[in-house]
């Protein structure tokens, strides 16, 4: 009873201990796992073992099958029935089997082509050859193979073989699992003697100030020597930051192709693990490694992902992050030096970086790698346009205008959608109709199914001839590109604008004119149907208006409130900010912005329907090629708007005119 009771109460604990759930922490982890691990083989050798059983059951019955069938056959006699016909003279013939103890007998009548009766004897039973050779019997005996113990041998051998190969299995299986977990706290770092990129800083383009800047890191690994002479320190790290799809990757690529250097490349996620203490050992084992290959690079992609700040969030940070942070951090700066080792890290989050990782004797260097200009744009074109079969009057300089704010990995998908939409249309080569067309399916989405001529396709027409209208007399706007009915992504048509200038620094008046022009189509739906059927068409033109005049007011400063930051930017919690909003200033201000904020919309709205009201029959005129067309470019609308539009027409002259008068 003792001993039920103890083996119970062990069951028990260890019941316990598989239900209690593993901590983060390295002490609790390994019981557990210890407990788990046992069940396991445990189980398995259990199942083999009923395998085996469930063989050697199956082995007996096909051994005994025969023995049955014999039994069940039309041609066997029974041992007393053998004996009655041997008395009563029925048998002419018996041939006694002494291997299967067994006698063939030929019964009288039985023709030559009947296979004789088979008769299973009794071993003990020596009286039966003399009662056989009494009756004057034809009588003989043979000896026979007997397979049936070869058979048992093979089989019993099988089942020793499945077993062996269960335990091998088993062991295998162990063996991987205790090498995973040796090789747990080990760098998943690629490691390349001589990066094969085949990427060099002539397959980068747009981004000449970076260039320039990582030009020196290859001269610090090729020559370093040439700094070291005069006293100079080689920077420890390069941190490369700029929106996603500006070319950081690209860059470190080419730094390890020009250099020619031993090359690390790592991701920051791969650091982090739920158990604590692994990412560190990674990061130690990758500086290990660096240092016995040095000079050379360690390119660490999207380091934000474990070089956050520490202490922030609600609640705290993570230990385990933290702990591969604070190891960074040693790694490159501590008391330990790491000569020849350069670390280039890519983020598009500078803003939650650890100050600590950003100071010098760590990432010396900070590195912009923003949006090309439109030169930069123009290169990058020339580049991705290599490989692909470009018709000759396509214009590159023209893409490049038309696509202020791509990036560099947005103008490899424009060239590229292009280069599918061409073969998909059966071109030999990629036409502007493709570009344009690639352009559009990117900013605005998948081309829907054109409206049927309906009152909701010219109220649609209405809605974005006065939104190209508008931006085309009020001063400051950008020029019309095109206007379509054609459907993209959520919209019923689309008006098109091309900056003239890069994007930078607006002016009062130009965000004026873009809030002007963003309730053109509202003011056209007002005017041409009346104040009771305006639909919700506007409602993104509205939210964009309402953006943009409650930062004038509350972060700009253009208004009489004065210039002051009424608004600060806003700070994500795990950056250390407050959980629950909190206003900046009293609620008489509070209203006096939201009067402010109506004034510029309300303004705006009444001018655009001003220039709607006195461009009229313009409108008409050209919502009816519209309609008829689905799509005008920009140039022939403003023609349009000259030919029919007096306003329009006058000004054109008199801007002419001063052009003229300059030029004299």
């Amino acid at each position: 009873m003792e001993n039920c009771q103890i083996q119970q109460q062990t069951k028990l604990d260890i019941t316990k201990s598989e239900e209690a759930p593993s901590s983060y922490g390295g002490v609790s982890l390994t019981p557990v796992r210890r407990l788990n691990r046992q069940p396991q083989k445990t189980k398995a050798i259990t199942i083999i073992g009923r395998l085996a059983a469930g063989w050697m059951i199956l082995t007996t019955c096909l051994l005994a099958t025969p023995v049955l069938a014999q039994q069940r056959s039309k041609n066997t006699l029974s041992y007393s029935e053998f004996l009655e016909k041997l008395e009563s003279d029925q048998i002419t013939k018996v041939e006694i089997d002494e291997t299967t103890n067994k006698a063939n007998v030929v019964l009288k009548g039985q023709s030559q082509d009947d296979a004789p009766s088979e008769v299973l004897l009794f071993e003990q039973d020596q009286n039966l050859i003399p009662k056989i050779r009494a009756k004057n019997i034809d009588f003989s005996t043979k000896t026979s193979i007997d397979h049936s113990t070869t058979v048992g041998i093979l089989l019993n051998l099988l089942i020793i073989m499945v077993l062996l190969s269960g335990l091998i299995m088993i062991l295998r299986r162990s063996a991987n699992t205790s090498g995973q977990a040796m090789n747990f706290g080990r760098s998943k770092a690629k490691f390349q003697m001589e990066a094969k990129t085949n990427i060099q800083f002539d397959d980068v383009a747009g981004i000449e100030e970076a260039k320039e800047e990582l030009q020196e890191v290859v001269t610090f690994l090729k020559e370093p020597e040439k700094f070291t002479a005069i006293g100079a320190k080689i920077p420890r790290g390069v941190l490369l930051v700029g929106p996603p799809g500006t070319g950081k990757t690209l860059l470190a690529k080419a730094i390890s192709g020009e250099a020619g250097v031993p090359f690390f490349s790592i991701s920051g996620s791969e650091f982090v693990e739920m158990f604590v203490g692994v990412g560190a050992s990674r990061v130690r084992d990758l500086f290990k490694k660096a240092k016995e290959n040095a000079p050379c690079l360690v390119f660490i992609d999207e380091i934000d992902a474990v070089g956050r700040q520490r202490g922030t969030g609600i609640g705290g940070g993570n230990d385990e992050r933290e702990q591969t942070l604070n190891q960074l951090l040693t790694e490159m700066d501590g008391f330990e030096g790491n000569s020849g080792i350069i670390v280039i890290a890519a983020t598009n989050r500078p803003d939650v970086l650890d100050k600590a990782l950003l100071r010098p004797g760590r990432f010396d260097r900070q590195v912009i790698v923003d949006y090309p200009d439109l030169q930069g744009r123009l290169g990058i074109l020339e580049v991705h346009a290599r490989g692909k079969k470009i018709a000759p009057e396509v214009s590159l300089e023209a893409i490049a205008r038309r696509t202020p704010g791509f990036s560099g990995a947005d103008l490899a998908n424009l060239l590229n959608e292009a280069a599918i939409l061409t073969a998909r249309r059966h071109k030999q080569a990629v036409t502007m109709l493709e570009v344009n067309d690639a352009v559009d399916r990117i900013v605005a989405g998948m081309e829907g199914v054109p409206l049927v001529d309906s009152k909701s396709k010219r109220l649609i027409a209405y809605h974005e001839v006065g939104h190209a209208i508008v931006a085309t007399m009020v001063s400051g706007h950008d020029p019309v590109e095109k206007v379509t009915l054609i459907p993209r992504g959520g919209a019923g048509g689309l008006t098109w604008f091309t900056p003239d200038e890069e994007m930078g620094l607006e002016s009062k008046s130009k965000i004026l004119a873009k809030i002007t022009a963003t309730l053109g189509g509202r003011a056209a739906e007002e005017e041409v149907f009346g104040v009771d059927e305006v639909t919700q068409g506007a409602s993104q033109d509205i939210q964009a208006v309402t953006s943009f005049a409650r930062q004038m007011v509350t972060k700009f400063g253009m208004s009489d409130l004065g210039a002051l930051a009424l608004e600060g930017q806003d700070q994500p919690v795990f950056l250390g900010g407050d959980s629950s909003s909190r206003n900046e200033y009293s609620e008489e201000v509070a209203a006096q912005i939201d009067i402010r904020i109506r004034n510029i919309a309300f303004d705006c709205l009444n001018k655009a329907r001003n220039i709607i009201s006195e461009n009229r029959l313009a409108i008409d005129r050209i919502v009816d090629l519209l309609i008829e067309r689905e799509t005008i470019d920009g140039k022939e609308f403003r023609e349009l708007l000259a030919k029919f539009s007096p306003v329009y027409g006058s000004g054109q002259k008199a801007d002419q005119m001063r052009s003229l008068l300059r030029k004299n």
